[in-house]
């Protein structure tokens, strides 16, 4: 099956829904390019985002954030996955809106958990009680998120391959996703 992605696909959620490991096999599926905002933050600044946070802030990260995602809305469409405190911008959701679509991956709070536990690289969990401010998060960010265009669900104990597919099926069933079908020749 071959795709056509007249629009940039901006996948948004919270830490741990899947948007990395996901986004990538559903470039990959469509046959665009795969792009992640926080590496491209990293990139720039040639440091970690732990680093970035310790030294200028969080305002400061969300700043340099919010230019890049500005500058990849620019190019020619493929798969953005973003840092899960992206989307709570109200600048942010226009800029997708208005070049892109949101597509939300959204998950549990025990998915989310069991997937972020035993990883050191999420500064915001960086506190005595890291699943309680998972929850925190979860609770303020959730109705953020659901104003995405499209919104798949994460399921528990579901394959990655499953994922995609979901995720595809959802951007094919909306008709302003910019996904197509491209017919083959026979």
């Amino acid at each position: 099956m071959t795709y056509h992605l007249s629009k940039t696909l901006v996948l948004v959620g919270l830490m741990g829904a899947g948007k990395t490991a996901i986004g990538t096999l559903v470039a990959q599926r469509l046959g665009v390019d795969f792009v992640d905002s926080d590496e491209e933050i990293v990139r720039a600044a040639n440091m970690s985002i732990p680093e970035i946070f310790e030294r200028d802030g969080v305002d400061f990260f969300r700043l340099k954030e919010t230019q890049i995602i500005e500058r990849l809305l620019d190019a020619k469409p493929h798969v953005l996955s973003t840092g899960g405190g992206a989307f709570l911008s109200a600048h942010n959701q226009e800029l997708i809106k208005n070049s892109g679509v949101a597509v939300w991956f959204h998950a549990e709070l025990d998915t989310l958990w069991s997937r972020v536990k035993d990883k050191n690289t999420r500064p915001l969990l960086m506190v005595p009680n890291p699943k309680g401010k998972l929850r925190e998060l979860y609770d303020t960010r959730n109705p953020e998120y659901a104003k995405a265009q499209v919104k798949v669900m994460a399921k528990p104990n579901q394959t990655k391959e499953a994922m995609v597919s979901r995720v595809i099926a959802a951007l094919l069933a909306d008709p302003n996703s910019g996904v197509t079908k491209v017919e083959e020749d026979a």
